[in-house]
């Protein structure tokens, strides 16, 4: 059921977005006279298809792992005279980079769009608190300290965890001077540090961490919120509302210790000290024992926590007008822009292991977390996904939008397109790069699984 929700979620994600960089190539093109014979989907076989008015047929196809729009163009056979000023080649190089250019521009008007949506509707952010910070580490030479809030990074505000993740992953590798504003206790100032070269790890980059920062987060008793019908901690009688005491003997702080408990003993019988009611009493349950994906086998016994909730004061409401959520629309936008080209510039100077690349299992289990967590994490990750595909598309490699409008430009300036040797070549430069980069995105994936 979890690979089927996978799937579900990685054609959902890449539908949108693919769907929305192919229109804006189809948009232009048809406003630049040229025929669109096909508006494809996924690639291969096509699932199903239809036709315009126009004779451009549009089709699903069943591999959902990008699309295509297929243009009247004379390079790939003979164009009927009465057509050929419809044919992709009969455009002026000006039109032909600016087709190219569309789908790119498509993705981070969705972006746009989508953070500009969030502003309008609102959304609220727990306040990024500190909860701890470790010894030695960047945040501790920083000066942060437990119950601090974050207002800004490098002169950057941030309202949410994921803003201070987003700003100080664009330092990771780095030498030199990060700079915090940042409050506790009603006084405000600024903290300043030096980074020192400061990594993520290869297999589970976690920047929060890796900087020195735990977030802050309410005490999450372990008291038992739901019971599963047919659990194991059904069959032992645990009922909603009991309170974990102790697990043979040894106390229990909160809801994570018990789970920590449970977990590491599959199949064996463990020693519960509740308190019901008012009253402390034994209970005996053994966990049954489950495979993860990992194939790590846990134990589990069918029991779910009982919410808790977050106080009010560490609660942050940010909703912005339909005009004044555009800036910061804008602002979203270049925010992420500006992280993935960091991150292709560190990657290959060498600041950034390019083990941190990610392939299509990576998005599909990011994409499936981000469906679940609701609507705000969906359009986020699609936004951010968005941000990340037109830039990629622009490099300026051959096969990808940036090296038509390479080759176009390079026509304009020459009064004579790039020759069909030189573009060949390039082809090949540009497929085995694009090969090889997915085939070592797929085998960072396998290996973090």
């Amino acid at each position: 059921m979890q690979i089927i929700q996978t799937v579900l979620a990685l054609a959902l994600t890449l539908g949108i977005l693919v769907t929305l960089h192919e229109y804006g190539h189809f948009w232009v093109a048809r406003r630049c006279g040229v025929k669109v014979l096909r508006f494809s989907v996924g690639f291969g076989k096509p699932l199903f298809s239809w036709y315009d008015r126009h004779g451009t047929e549009f089709a699903i196809a069943a591999i959902p792992l990008g699309g295509y729009v297929k243009m009247l163009d004379e390079r790939e056979g003979p164009v009927p005279e009465e057509l050929r000023d419809q044919a992709f080649t009969s455009k002026p190089p000006s039109q032909r980079i600016a087709i190219a250019a569309a789908g790119p521009v498509a993705n981070f008007l969705f972006a746009i769009f989508a953070y500009w949506l969030l502003g309008v509707v609102g959304v609220t952010h727990v306040a990024p608190i500190v909860g701890d910070v470790a010894r030695e580490s960047v945040a501790s030479n920083v000066g942060l300290r437990e119950g601090m809030e974050i207002h800004a990074v490098d002169g950057h505000r941030v309202s949410s965890w994921r803003d201070v993740n987003m700003r100080i992953l664009e330092r990771a590798g780095e030498q030199g001077i990060i700079t915090l504003d940042v409050s506790s206790a009603g006084a405000q100032g600024t903290l300043s540090g030096e980074l020192g070269g400061w990594s993520l790890s290869n297999e589970t980059p976690d920047p929060l961490g890796e900087f020195g920062i735990t977030p802050w987060r309410p005490d999450v008793p372990a008291i038992l919120g739901q019971i599963a019908d047919g659990g194991r901690a059904q069959a032992a009688g645990l009922q909603a509302g009991d309170r974990v005491l102790a697990v043979n003997e040894e106390p229990v702080e909160d809801w994570f210790e018990l789970v920590a408990f449970i977990r590491s003993a599959p199949e064996q019988m463990l020693e519960l000290s509740i308190e019901r009611a008012g009253t402390e009493q034994s209970v005996q349950v053994t966990p049954a024992q489950k495979q993860q994906d990992n194939g790590e086998v846990i134990g589990f016994v069918g029991a779910g926590v009982k919410p808790v909730s977050w106080p009010d004061d560490v609660m942050r409401d940010v909703r912005y007008g339909p005009l004044a959520a555009i800036p910061i629309a804008l602002d979203e936008t270049w925010a992420d822009t500006r992280l993935t080209l960091v991150a292709i510039k560190k990657m290959v100077t060498g600041l950034l292991s390019p083990s941190n690349l990610s392939g299509p299992i990576t998005i599909a289990r990011v994409a499936e977390a981000s469906v679940s967590s609701g609507f705000e994490d969906f359009i986020r990750f699609l936004a951010y996904l968005s941000v990340s595909l037109g830039i990629l598309n622009l490099l300026p490699v051959p096969v990808l939008d940036g090296g038509h409008i390479l080759y176009y430009t390079i026509e304009a300036i020459r009064k004579k397109p790039v020759s069909d040797a030189v573009q060949e070549l390039g082809l090949r430069i540009g497929m085995a790069m694009i090969l090889t980069l997915m085939v070592f995105a797929l085998y960072n994936d396998l290996m973090r699984l």
